[in-house]
């Protein structure tokens, strides 16, 4: 291990506390001191994940233990290239995100959103670093607490409807996730992931019932994370009502239950699990598939651009699902490479919506004929790329993602199914765009006049900041290959638990002296 290494992997889980909290206590009334400290610390992050992705690309796992308390007594964070990468995609999000907040102002309509914006990148770094099936749900508490917050940034009447509808859903997932993690140590004895994955393998043939129990109850916590039909209704109603730039942030969320299902599949509940081995599979595909075609089919139903991008987000994870579900290491590279792309796709059509629902006055984003706008040829533009990197069209990497999906389940049981799914959803989202594009840029365009639009805090910067999302999106269709590539290591990394749990449970697991 580098000697900087633990220092960065603490850091990446310290910093947005630190810093939130002195925010909070110290700039809470301080708006530019309070964005300078936001921006820094999203810079701060790309640079600490970017060194921790190069470190872990030649295929390191490195654990640091909390305290010096060693495994499974102790907490500890771990390291390897499916963590590092998620920490990256989130500070690029969270740069990006950030950006558009203070150059906009958004970030005006409450004082709370940089140190809600802070906690919140604690509860996402402290979800893929840790090693612990109890403090995993510690950071998915103070994440979710943090979005309850965010979500209501701006307030309003049906916000506050969908801010209360989100605390009930997900205060029923926080209490099955205790009682799944309960049901696993009374039969172990342990929450340590490693040591779980290594007693989950050894336990008596009369366990495996319950831990079987167990498996199934996690599972559905995580599928209700990642909004998987028939848990996915949460997620229009929330990501439409709240503000563009907080749905943006929001696009990483669900892909935290979709990381959780991964880990604890391959790690816990992988092949040497007995009875719990791949057990979800089975239910896991047809609910995948399910949430692709609604998440598709909403778009025609959708009222409002913001709710059309919230029904884009639930079709992504649909087709995501649908290649975790085979719990294949060919089709598990591909699933990351998608994790990526639809992350960065989902934000960058959300700042779009966001921009273009500012620009078009009383309109806003509703789906109606409305006259020409301020910045509608660029905006028109922005949206057809996002709108292409959204469904999965060439040049985009979603063409990529989904190209490298189909091929790597072809061997799979219910391959034909996630075939016609991808193809067919793939032809809705094509015919849904184009119906919502035409209608706001080519039949509004026929009326005479012009909206009065005021000159809008930061035109100039909101517009960069959604461009430089979909500028990621051409970036990682260019860097297909290398990045397909470490996607590739980090799936053969996950189904080769044995390196995870001895970086672990070894000896010399501990912090620096």
């Amino acid at each position: 291990m580098s000697a900087a290494t633990p220092y960065l992997i603490a850091a990446a889980v310290v910093m947005p506390a630190v810093l939130g909290a002195a925010i909070l206590l110290g700039m809470r009334h301080r708006l530019r001191a309070s964005r300078l400290t936001s921006l820094a610390s999203c810079l701060a992050l790309i640079g600490i994940a970017a060194a921790l992705v190069a470190h872990a690309s030649g295929g390191a796992i490195e654990s640091y233990a909390l305290g010096d308390w060693q495994a499974p007594f102790g907490i500890v964070l771990v390291l390897d290239r499916l963590s590092a990468m998620m920490l990256l995609l989130t500070a690029v999000l969270a740069f990006a995100v950030m950006t558009y907040a203070v150059t906009t102002g958004i970030d005006r309509k409450g004082w709370h959103f940089h140190p809600l914006f802070q906690f919140q990148l604690l509860g996402l770094n402290g979800a893929f670093l840790t090693g612990d099936l109890f403090n995993l749900f510690v950071f998915f508490e103070v994440l979710l607490i943090a979005s309850y917050g965010l979500l209501l940034h701006g307030q309003g009447g049906e916000r506050l409807r969908a801010g209360v509808q989100y605390v009930v859903i997900n205060l029923v997932g926080s209490t099955l996730f205790l009682i799944g993690v309960g049901l696993l140590y009374g039969v172990t004895g342990t929450l340590n992931m490693a040591d779980l994955a290594v007693r989950v393998a050894a336990a008596p043939a009369g366990d495996q019932g319950l831990i079987a129990a167990s498996a199934l109850v996690l599972m559905t916590v995580f599928a209700l994370k990642a909004a998987a039909a028939p848990l996915h209704f949460w997620l229009p109603g929330a990501y439409g009502a709240t503000t563009g730039v907080v749905a943006a942030l929001f696009a990483i969320m669900t892909k935290v239950g979709a990381y959780a299902i991964i880990r604890t599949g391959t790690l816990i509940f992988g092949a040497d699990a007995g009875a719990a081995a791949f057990g979800v599979g089975p239910w896991l595909l047809p609910a995948a598939i399910a949430t692709a075609f609604i998440g598709f089919i909403g778009l025609f139903a959708a009222r409002g651009l913001r709710e059309m991008a919230a029904w884009a987000v639930l079709g992504s994870m649909g087709v995501l699902l649908a290649a975790v579900a085979t719990f294949r290491v060919e089709a598990t590279g591909p699933a990351l490479y998608y994790v990526l792309h639809s992350t960065l796709a989902g934000a960058a059509l959300f700042l779009v919506v966001d921009l273009i629902a500012a620009r078009r006055g009383e309109h806003g984003d509703a789906l109606t004929l409305a006259p020409r706008f301020r910045q509608a040829g660029v905006l028109s533009g922005l949206f057809f790329l996002a709108a292409i990197g959204t469904i999965g069209l060439p040049p985009l990497s979603g063409f990529i993602g989904k190209l490298l999906i189909l091929d790597g389940v072809r061997a799979a049981p219910g391959a034909a199914w996630i075939w016609a799914m991808v193809l067919i959803t793939t032809l809705i989202g094509v015919l849904a765009f184009a119906r919502a594009g035409s209608l706001l840029f080519w039949k509004s365009a026929t009326l005479e006049g012009a909206l009065p639009t005021r000159v809008l805090r930061g035109r100039i910067a909101g517009v960069s900041a959604a461009a430089g999302l979909i500028a990621c999106l051409a970036l990682l269709s260019l860097l297909g290959g290398p990045v397909a590539a470490y996607t590739d290591a980090a799936a053969q990394q996950l189904f080769d638990p044995g390196r995870y749990i001895a970086a672990v449970l070894q000896d010399g697991a501990g912090g620096p002296s």
